[in-house]
């Protein structure tokens, strides 16, 4: 059997004895977080920059073994960068922006996830999930040099939880034994075999995908293939009926090939089989270390709802979709993103707790999109029946020579972030030609600036975006402040803030969440309606009629 040859483990978080273990009473905390992943560890990051008191338990103590995710959205790219942790992502991924599609040994098509310019940030990232971890962490570490109340323990494992009314009650058992604490609320972020999901007894329910594909990480150093996304439909290689290609740092290539579902993965796992495939695919003169391999199952699933009273799920323990497209990591960073100025406003009073019951609307409604476009790629990829394989096969041939079907071609929508349409948080869409990519529930496009990039501008609070109009400098509603960004195209320096943000209109007001996303927006500014808009955000009144 290939072992496992990987380096990337890093022992961040040693177990050490805390107060809490030598409490009479159990110690309460604000929020306990339940797994260091990257949405356990992002999390913490998130609540502690608010300055709540924050407790990040792991069974471990640090990151883990294995590349795993590796693809990183440039939505990912604009969360961490507001939580100052991206200058170290960047550094060290690929970046990438071209994908290339082959059928057999001919390449039908390419693509740019990100054509347009004016963009801090490129379309994705190639980074091992090890050092995305190790960055996050970092940037906690530091935080918590600065002030911020993260307490992250190591080799402290949940064994039971305990809700009630007013608070959840963790059993944690440590090397030194076991002992309780208590939160105000618990996010649970322990993965796709959530242990929090099964003690609370709570469904998975979704679709498991008959067949198997194998991962290879290797390294080598090729001048053969490029920076880029390579996706093999019936490669004439041979080594599966499908295979993709992504390089990562350190001069290690991700290889995935599909090898169908009756198959011994133990057999399949062992070197000379992998092997096999790697040089059919690369050819016998390619050197390379394999070092580290791994079998996986598509599954598209998903929980009934992502709250359970003080108990929140993000994630993979709250949803799980299938690798290709790069919806794993990436949604559950955007669940961050939606719940954690939530339950920020909820602990600092500044909002109700029907809030938090927006987390479960929004990022359901992202996870069922997440699901659509992976269940959607997995069956063109993974053709079941006679009829949908000539089907796709015709898609395919028809790609290499006609552009209208090449948005058909499906190896995998990548990651992109998504748009609330018609949710309660809304307020009211009344800017007349208006761009429909920054309407109302849609994340915020970048856009260049004299001084640097808008969503630097915007940060992570809520603010009044103005453009060629005047607005107040300060705004409080219910104790919540408005920051006021005031912009002006009228030099004809800010085409990309034009096109992005005014469209038709000559002038603009966006009520911007803390998330980045758009609450409201209107013509010219109207104190009233901005507060209606606010208080529609934080879910204190439903949106105009």
């Amino acid at each position: 059997m290939l072992q496992d040859r990987y380096s990337l483990a890093f022992k961040l978080y040693p177990y050490a004895r805390s107060a809490d273990q030598d409490a009479a009473t159990p110690t309460r905390h604000k929020v306990a977080v339940i797994g260091a992943g990257p949405v356990g560890l992002a999390t913490a990051l998130d609540l502690g920059r608010q300055g709540i008191d924050v407790v990040l338990l792991d069974d471990h103590e640090g990151v883990g073994k294995g590349s795993r995710a590796i693809c990183f959205a440039k939505r990912t790219l604009e969360i961490t960068d507001r939580y100052g942790a991206s200058a170290p992502i960047l550094d060290k991924g690929v970046i990438w922006n071209l994908g290339k599609v082959f059928y057999d040994d001919r390449q039908l098509f390419e693509f740019n996830l990100l054509p347009e310019a004016g963009h801090k940030h490129p379309a994705f990232i190639n980074l091992q999930q090890p050092y995305f971890e190790k960055f996050l962490f970092e940037q906690i570490t530091a935080e918590i040099a600065s002030g911020a109340p993260i307490d992250v323990r190591g080799k402290n494992r949940v064994d039971a939880v305990r809700p009630a009314d007013d608070h959840v009650a963790l059993d944690v058992m440590t090397p030194d034994g076991s002992y309780t604490i208590t939160a105000d609320y618990v996010v649970a972020c322990d993965g796709a075999n959530s242990p929090v999901r099964a003690m609370l007894e709570l469904d998975f329910d979704g679709r498991v995908f008959q067949d198997s594909f194998l991962i290879a990480d290797i390294r080598m150093t090729s001048k053969s293939f490029p920076t880029e996304r390579w996706f093999w439909f019936d490669p004439h290689f041979k080594s599966g009926a499908s295979t993709l290609l992504h390089k990562q740092p350190d001069d290690v290539w991700r290889v995935d090939f599909q090898i169908g579902w009756d198959v011994d993965r133990q057999e399949e796992l062992k070197e000379h089989n992998v092997r096999r495939r790697l040089d059919a695919m690369l050819g016998a003169d390619v050197v390379y270390d394999i070092v580290w391999s791994s079998i996986y199952t598509f599954q598209c699933r998903r929980m009934d709802s992502f709250r359970h009273g003080r108990v929140l799920f993000a994630g993979d323990a709250a949803h799980q979709v299938s690798p290709f497209g790069a919806r794993g990591a990436n949604s559950g960073l955007q669940d961050v993103d939606n719940l954690g100025w939530k339950l920020g406003l909820v602990l600092q009073g500044k909002a109700p707790d029907a809030l938090l019951d927006s987390y479960d609307v929004e990022r359901a409604y992202g996870a069922d999109e997440n699901i659509l476009n992976s269940t959607r790629a997995t069956d063109f990829i993974t053709p079941k029946s006679a009829t949908s394989r000539l089907f796709r096969n015709a898609v395919l041939d028809l790609a290499e020579h006609h552009t209208f079907a090449r948005p058909i071609v499906n190896s995998g929508r990548l990651s992109m972030p998504c748009t609330y349409d018609d949710l309660p948080l809304n307020g009211a869409d009344a800017l007349h030609g208006g761009p429909d990519r920054s309407r109302v529930g849609s994340p915020c496009p970048d856009a260049p600036l004299d001084c640097g990039y808008l969503l630097d501008q915007l940060g992570g609070d809520f603010v009044l975006l103005a453009i060629n109009c005047a607005v107040p400098a300060d705004i409080t509603v219910d104790g919540i402040t408005l920051r006021t960004v005031s912009l002006s195209t009228t030099a004809g320096t800010q085409d990309a803030l034009t096109e992005r943000y005014l469209g038709a209109a000559p002038r603009a007001v966006y009520l911007i969440r803390p998330d980045q996303h758009v609450a409201a927006r209107w013509d010219a500014f109207d104190a009233a309606a901005v507060t209606r808009a606010l208080r529609t955000a934080c879910a204190k009144e439903p949106a105009d009629a």
